[in-house]
């Protein structure tokens, strides 16, 4: 999110933004007056002040949302003293998105989004234009350089308070082309690769969060939200709740990583989460999660492309080598589309082992 800029007093400008320790260090250089009741920086509210604080931030945009006093100007410099409803439109639309039951996580990725797009094209709704937002997303490709999935979520967010959020137009006259997406198979673990995984892990939680991950298909958020009481050790399956879709699904439990969880409860004794985070009553998080993969990766001597996700797509793969139904793999998967999971007849070897190279049956000693 952009930095935002309102009038404190006739002496003092509140600066407001997302925290990081590189933006800290940028306002340190403007002015060190913090105000941690309001959790608001102040900066004098001066012509130098504000030349510096366009000058520390030139590779941000900075919103005003006040007419300033001064003739300062900048690339980097919007005014919101005429987009006062952008606040209101990005409001209205966490409460459309809230009540059409999105994730918490989708709901800050559309915000995000519809902030962004508006920021940029510096127009109310009912004056944007198809040309508007073919610009809005050319700047993402050649200027940003954002991925397929990037573009793909920025339109779908558009689109959404076109449809849902303002009345100002049809959604349907918006016809804006989607990126072609870029086909590439994922990197598949062999077994041998897996087994190597698991031997190198000597924390008892870590290696039961990368067994329980490979063993069932599970994505990383679904493997750290687990609770105790999803493990259903008389009939061998794990209740996934609420998944990507925001859909619950069983997926079949492992006996070796059921195992292994009996070793880690008998150590760790989880309560509510299985396995816990830092803070209390929190869940660990992807995060935590990934680096426990990369960590292992380092120790096995693994140098693939991979990341923990990747224990999710050997999982399908090698039941498919080892002769499983596909439609079952889907299931186990909760893919909502048969084609997600046809990508891993694209990495199975148990069709391609039977293809004999041309180069195999030539005599090369003649």
């Amino acid at each position: 999110m952009a930095l935002v800029v309102n009038k404190g007093s006739d002496r003092n400008l509140i600066i407001t933004f997302d925290y990081s320790l590189e933006r800290v260090r940028k306002i340190k250089q403007v002015s060190n007056r913090w105000n941690s009741l309001g959790k608001y920086w102040e900066i004098p509210y001066t012509e130098l002040a504000i030349k510096r604080l366009l000058s520390v931030f030139q590779d941000e945009v900075i919103i005003f949302e006040l007419a300033l006093d001064f003739d300062v100007s900048g690339p980097n410099l919007v005014y919101l003293n005429g987009m006062v409803w952008l606040k209101e439109l990005v409001e209205k639309t966490e409460s459309e998105l809230k009540l059409k039951g999105y994730s918490s996580q989708t709901i800050d990725v559309y915000k995000g989004h519809v902030q962004r797009f508006f920021e940029f094209i510096k127009k109310p709704p009912d004056q944007v234009g198809n040309e508007d937002i073919e610009k809005y997303l050319l700047d993402l490709l050649d200027q940003r350089k954002v991925s397929y999935s990037y573009m793909n979520q920025a339109i779908s967010a558009i689109k959404f308070v076109y449809k849902h959020v303002t009345n100002s137009r049809n959604v349907y006259e918006i016809k804006v082309p989607r990126p072609k997406k870029i086909e590439r198979l994922p990197d598949i673990l062999s077994k041998d690769e897996v087994i190597r995984l698991f031997k190198g892990v000597i924390n008892l939680k870590h290696r039961a969060i990368l067994m329980l991950t490979y063993s069932a298909g599970l994505r990383v958020s679904e493997v750290v939200s687990l609770k105790v009481k999803d493990i259903d050790s008389k009939r061998m399956l794990i209740h996934v709740r609420q998944g990507k879709g925001r859909k619950d699904r069983y997926t079949i439990l492992s006996e070796n990583a059921l195992g292994a969880l009996r070793i880690y409860a008998k150590e760790y004794h989880p309560s509510e989460w299985l396995f816990h985070g830092d803070l209390i009553g929190k869940h660990l998080t992807e995060r935590s999660a990934q680096k426990v993969f990369a960590s292992a990766c380092i120790k096995a001597g693994i140098t693939k492309d991979v990341s923990i996700h990747s224990l999710r797509h050997s999982f399908a793969t090698h039941l498919l080598e080892g002769g499983t139904d596909l439609r079952y793999i889907q299931e186990l998967l909760g893919h909502k589309n048969s084609k997600t999971t046809e990508i891993y007849t694209h990495v199975s070897q148990k069709d391609l082992a039977r293809i004999r190279s041309p180069l195999d049956n030539i005599n090369l000693d003649d």
